[in-house]
């Protein structure tokens, strides 16, 4: 593709950010699915309901459920009580997700130094501050 779309520009270090973070939790000891991360990036500090995930993942509530009794199966996540209405239940995360987040926050950075090393910091500041421009008009959950 000799002039990519700004789209594709923006997609192609998306997807190598997500595959390279995946195979270093994996390889950490933390065996998930591309889909079941995808669901429990969105999981809030204090719990989320399955109807947000689902929606914030962009997948049905039963694709959300499957995930998230996969997730519960593997230890990564727990469905308790929301304080805030006696009829719902909070998706939260364990111990053990902590643990492999942490496993994707050092490869994130890793990542990230590679790209100062390649475009230098100045460049990488400009397009953070950029993105985050962006962001207040492309993101819902602002």
């Amino acid at each position: 593709m000799p002039d990519p779309s700004l789209g594709v520009l923006l997609f192609i270090p998306t997807r190598y950010l997500d595959q390279r973070i995946l195979g270093a939790v994996v390889d950490a000891g933390f065996p998930i699915t591309m889909a079941q991360a995808k669901l429990l990036q969105r999981v809030g500090p204090e719990g989320t309901r399955l109807s947000t995930l689902a929606e914030a993942a962009e997948v049905t509530k039963q694709s959300a459920g499957y995930l998230v009794d996969q997730l519960e199966a593997a230890g990564y996540a727990e469905r308790v009580p929301d304080p805030s209405d006696a009829r719902a239940r909070l998706v939260r995360l364990t111990a053990h997700a902590r643990a492999a987040i942490e496993v994707a926050r050092v490869e994130e950075r890793r990542i990230e130094a590679e790209w100062v090393a390649h475009l230098g910091a100045e460049a990488v500041e400009t397009m953070r501050h950029t993105l985050l421009q962006l962001r207040t008009i492309t993101d819902p959950y602002l």
